[in-house]
Order: structure tokens, then sequence, then C-alpha cells
């Protein structure tokens, strides 16, 4: 039996090539890594790469071997315990594996899981795996830098690197057909004549008007070939312009409740979401703002450090965050030019019969203005009022407006991906 084993050395850029496709090989047991370590990473740490451990089974290397063929059965030489056909029961733990739960014994071997690790980028890129903006639409283009090299015609100046061959060599020919034309039609009417005038016989054959004709043959023949092959007046180049590309630019507004009723936990949850919400935007969109709104009687726009360090705190009015998104997309985002997307998290204790005003608010004036709307409930205990009043405007606006709820940190990486799968077309 042979085996073939490709052991050759790695040439240049080979070794990321074959990195990428490790991890495409083993891409099931690294996803459930990543996702194991944003549940238990804290806030502060979810940027960094990560150690991922892989059953030694999985990593076996893979070999071609000429194989008998067909389907053969046989006894191996020097049995005394067994016939054709017994059936072997399969050894009880201990003897084979590393990582087995078996009793101890005094022989085997094995080998422990195998481990590697993946950077920042490759952690990120598993962890959004799948993701993306809901709705995104392209929007009208206003100061865009990005433009793109299109096609505008042909043009007579240009550089020799945008040269049109096909464009000047047709220039070309139809130039010299055009210089040549009554030359060549005059050509044609002289071989005539001398081809008439030399098949007649010696006796008629006129020796003069030979001579003439061939002079003057000769004469048209290199006036025809002084005409130039390519002149500077054939070239053509091919034109470019640049022309500005619609955007997909798009602005998300983060509204976090920090009233008195979101414990320190519940906080810490939202603030997470939101860092994997920033994380996801900042990786995978180049046009994208961020609008971050702290609430509890009263919003304010904020940075992000204030958004997810400041300590204040109060009472809970919800509608007072949806009111300042509302007034800064007026401002600043033009909806014939933005996507706009909202994700709120809250604990869903309200105000009395300020819920109301947030669902009337959001079906009346700012559902028709966005792309999407995800609501966040971080609590471990029955919904309240402001839940109630979502589910209705989730009826109303089933493709744009989605709801989740959180009870621990496991679910918030979940929660995360369930509100921004990408969905098939």
């Amino acid at each position: 039996m042979s085996f073939i084993i490709d052991r050759r050395l790695n040439g240049k850029n080979k070794s990321a090539v074959n990195r990428q496709r490790f991890l495409r090989r083993y891409r099931d047991h690294i996803k459930k890594a990543v996702t194991d370590a944003v549940n238990r990473r804290s806030i502060t740490d979810l940027e960094h790469g990560e150690k991922i451990n892989i059953p030694t089974k999985d990593v076996s290397e893979p070999v071609f071997q000429q194989g008998q063929g067909g389907h053969r059965e046989f006894v191996s030489p020097g049995n005394k315990e067994f016939e054709k056909g017994d059936r072997f029961k399969r050894p009880q733990g201990g003897a084979g594996g590393g990582s087995g739960d078996g009793k101890a014994s005094n022989q085997g071997e094995g080998e422990d899981e195998f481990s590697f690790s993946i950077t920042k980028d490759e952690f990120l890129e598993f962890m959004f795996d799948g993701l993306e903006l809901p709705n995104l639409v392209r929007k009208e283009f206003r100061d865009m830098e990005a433009v793109k090299l299109v096609r505008a015609g042909i043009v007579k100046d240009g550089t020799p690197a945008k040269m049109n061959i096909v464009r000047s060599m047709r220039n070309a020919h139809a130039r010299r057909l055009a210089m040549t034309g009554k030359s060549r039609r005059r050509l044609k009417e002289l071989q005539a004549e001398l081809e008439q005038e030399v098949s007649k016989d010696e006796l008629l054959r006129n020796p003069v008007r030979i001579e003439a004709l061939e002079q003057e043959i000769a004469q048209l023949q290199q006036k025809i070939e002084r005409v130039p092959f390519l002149d500077t007046y054939d070239l053509r180049y091919n034109n470019f312009r640049q022309e500005p590309q619609p955007s997909n630019q798009a602005v998300m507004f983060c509204l976090m409740d920090v009233s008195g009723s979101m414990t320190q936990a519940h906080k810490d949850m939202a603030k997470r979401f939101f860092i994997l919400l920033y994380l996801f935007l900042e990786r995978n969109y180049q046009k994208i703002e961020v609008v971050f709104i702290r609430h509890h009687t009263s919003a304010k726009e904020v940075d992000e450090e204030e958004f997810f360090y400041s300590r204040e705190t109060g009472g809970t009015i919800v509608s007072s965050a949806i009111r300042m998104a509302q007034e800064v997309i007026a401002k600043r985002f033009p909806t014939n030019e933005w996507n706009i997307y909202i994700a709120q998290a809250s604990d869903g204790d309200n105000w009395d019969d300020d819920s109301t005003n947030c669902s009337q608010i959001l079906i009346n004036e700012l559902m028709p203005l966005v792309q999407y709307f995800a609501y966040v409930e971080i609590t471990p205990h029955a919904h309240q009022a402001l839940w109630e009043e979502y589910t209705g405007v989730m009826g109303r606006f089933p493709d744009q407006f989605a709801m989740e709820q959180i009870v621990s940190e496991a679910d918030i990486y979940p929660v995360f991906r369930e509100l921004f799968r990408r969905k098939e077309a």
C-alpha cells in the first residue's frame, strides 16, 4: 500500500492561503468557540483574538492511498479466538485517547486536543459572519467621495496607454481609401489597357504606347505608396470620466435606558450589546454614522465615552429618547440621503401612560422614516406595558421592527445575531 503526503515547503504567501483553507475547514468549531468567548468576556475584551481547541480526530492528515477494491473479508494469521463473521466489542474506556473518562491504565497512548489561536480580525469575522443591516437601500448622492471611472466615448487626444487600436486602424484604413481612391481607379484602367495592348499581335502592338503606360503605372504606384499607413490624424483614444456613485450611507441611533430601575447588571448587558453593535458597524460599513442617546426622565445626545461610562441616573420616560432621535433626524439626516436605523435597550419599566406615547410616535411619525428599529428588553421578569405597546408596532411594521428579550449575559450574542442576521432574498 502506498501513501502520498505533500510535505513541500511553503512558497511565498502560501501560508496565508493554507491558513484560510484551515479556517474554512474547521468553521463550525471556530464559530462555537467564538460564541463561547463572547459570552464569557468582559465588556472591554471583545476585540482580541481567541484560542481554539479542536478534537484530535478532526485534524487527521488527509492522504491518498490505493485501495484493495471490492468487498473482502479475512481472518488474520495466528488468530485462535475468533472465526470469520464474529463481531468485536468496543473497548471500555481508558486505553486509547488522551481525554477519555475511563479508569487509570498502565498502557495505551493518545493525543490531546489540537489548539491554535486566531487573530483579532479573524475573531471579529467569525463573530459577525452572516450579519447585515436589514433593508439597506441606495439613497441619493451628494458630496460623495466614492467615484467610478466610466467610459465616455472616443476622443482625438490622449495618452498612449488609452489608445484605441481598433478605432485608430479603422480611421487609417478609411483615410488611405479616400486619399488613393482616384489613383487606384486610374491604375486599374491603365493596367487593363496595358494588358490589352500587350495581348495584341506583334504587328499591331504599339511599343511606344506600352512604354508610356508602364511609366504612368509606375508613377501612380509610387504616389499610392507615399500615402502614410498611419498618421497622427488617425489616432483615437478611449475617454473616461469620474462618475459619483450612490452611497449606501447609514446612521445608527443607539438609545440606552440609564434610569434607576436599570441595575448595574442590566446596564452592563446593555453596554455589551451596544459594543457588539458598534464593532459590527465599524468593521463592516465605511459610510456609517453612530448617534448615542442616553435617557432617564430626559434624553441627551452624548459621545461614545459618556454613553458607555457615565453614571447619571433618574426616573424613566422612554418617549424622550424617541423624540430626540426624531429631532436629530430632522436636523442632520435627510431620509432621501440616509438609511436610518435605531437600536434601543431598556428594562421595559416606563412612566405611566408614556408607553402609549412611544407607540403613537413610532407608528405615526418615526417608523415611516427608518429602515429598521430593534428593541432589546433586558429583564428576567414578565413584560410590562412598553413591550405590549411595541408588540402592536411590530404588527404594523413586521419587516421594519424587531424585538427580543435578554435575561442573562449568555443571551446577548444570540439575540444580537437574531436581530441582524442576513435574510435570504
